[in-house]
């Protein structure tokens, strides 16, 4: 699992993919275009793609819900 404290070197954007589709999971949300972006491996990024706006709203939602706590 990815943690705060590691560089961004250190993080692998297929791992990141991986547990970012299983924590998505977890909370019943797909991000359909989900994938390690290819273009540019050395920046290690991560493409989200597009969600419904349903989606959207779901994890706006989440992410007031966690900042809360």
């Amino acid at each position: 699992m990815v943690t705060t404290h590691e560089q961004p070197h250190d993080v692998d954007p297929h791992t990141a993919v991986e547990e970012l589709r299983a924590a998505l999971a977890e909370a019943g949300i797909v991000f359909p275009s989900l994938a390690v972006g290819h273009a540019s491996p050395g920046l290690r990024l991560v493409n989200l793609g597009r969600v419904r706006a349903e989606v959207a709203m779901r994890l706006a939602r989440q992410f007031r819900r966690e900042g809360s706590e």
